[in-house]
């Protein structure tokens, strides 16, 4: 499956036969060619198990199977749209903004508090990404959405990079992250998350950040 960048908020599939994709409902902007869109309720590849994590979450985000012979435009609500390739690795992003995706990549669901513990629990709810976080691993492409357009920050051994947990996208690699404060507990009193909560991400990979602070 490829995609291919229109511009900084649209891309194009090339949709093969006997080859499949996902993408958020209501994404699909026009056509051309011998293409079906199919309701997807199981949540791609992840199965029944992958979507039961997010409903438990209150993340479900609904996805459409597409299928067929032909091209694809896909877009939504005006976001920035950034394409990441996977070469066997895991990207971990957050269900809504998930564009697009191959339907070769395996499709899950990680619990927050398995990379940071409690912390991490805590990050989800002070970041608004709630308590799980979507998967995709395999060799394959995903559309991300974003406000403000995307950038890539890499990430090494060396250094742990830090980031807004609001400008947050995803990241993909041998990476943990974990949520730490900037100021004491009572300095933060009165304060929304903003720069009070830094996400830190170490090991190897890379991290996108988004040019905003907003949630999509």
């Amino acid at each position: 499956m490829a995609f291919r960048e229109v511009n900084s908020k649209v891309v194009e599939a090339t949709v093969l036969p006997g080859q499949r994709l996902f993408s958020q409902r209501g994404a699909m902007l026009a056509y051309k060619g011998d293409v079906s869109f199919t309701p997807n309720i199981q949540g791609g590849q992840g199965g029944v198990m992958s979507m039961i994590g997010r409903r438990l979450a209150n993340e479900a985000t609904p996805l459409m199977s597409v299928e067929g012979s032909g091209t694809v435009l896909f877009g939504h609500g005006g976001h920035h749209v950034q394409v990441i390739s996977l070469t066997g690795d895991t990207l971990y992003v957050e269900a809504d903004r998930l564009l697009a995706f191959d339907g070769t990549l395996q499709q899950g669901t990680m619990f927050l508090g398995s990379q940071g513990g409690v912390m991490g629990m805590v990050r989800g709810q002070v970041t608004g990404q709630g308590l799980f976080t979507t998967t995709l691993k395999g060799h394959g492409a995903v559309a991300v959405m974003a406000h403000g357009g995307v950038f890539e920050i890499p990430i090494t051994p060396q250094r742990a990079v830090h980031v807004d947990p609001q400008a947050y996208v995803a990241h993909h690699g041998d990476v943990r992250n974990k949520l730490s404060t900037a100021l004491g507990w009572r300095d933060m009193v009165g304060r929304g998350s903003g720069e009070a909560f830094q996400l830190e991400l170490s090991g190897s990979g890379s991290v996108y950040v988004q040019a905003s602070e907003e949630k999509l």
